[in-house]
């Protein structure tokens, strides 16, 4: 049995934009269905805290950061094509990997 990994993301966003709903519900739809209580999200609201976004050099919005596990990782838009979040995440990947490896006839 493997030990899962803990996602530290962050979800900036602009104010309370049809994309900006769009995308924390369906990230939070995500993380509810996938990860189970092994995440831990910020979300960060770029017009409330701007010095934020130029830290971390968000140029769009709503962008999410997969800050922990490594590597750091950034998916922009409204996250509405579940599979590119879990790739991005490397959740869909680490999924395939183990299949593979419990049907592998090597």
């Amino acid at each position: 049995m493997s030990v899962r990994k803990t996602y530290i993301l962050k979800l900036y966003v602009a104010g309370n934009t049809p994309n900006s709903m769009r995308a924390l519900k369906t990230l939070r739809e995500i993380l509810e269905s996938e990860f189970k209580g092994v995440y831990a999200l910020k979300v960060i609201d770029v017009l409330k805290s701007p010095q934020l976004a130029e830290e971390d050099k968000i140029l769009a919005t709503p962008t999410l950061a997969k800050i922990l596990p490594p590597p750091v990782r950034r998916i922009i838009g409204d996250l509405s094509d579940r599979e590119k979040v879990l790739i991005g995440l490397d959740l869909l990947y680490d999924e395939l990997s183990e299949k593979d490896m419990f049907y592998s006839s090597n």
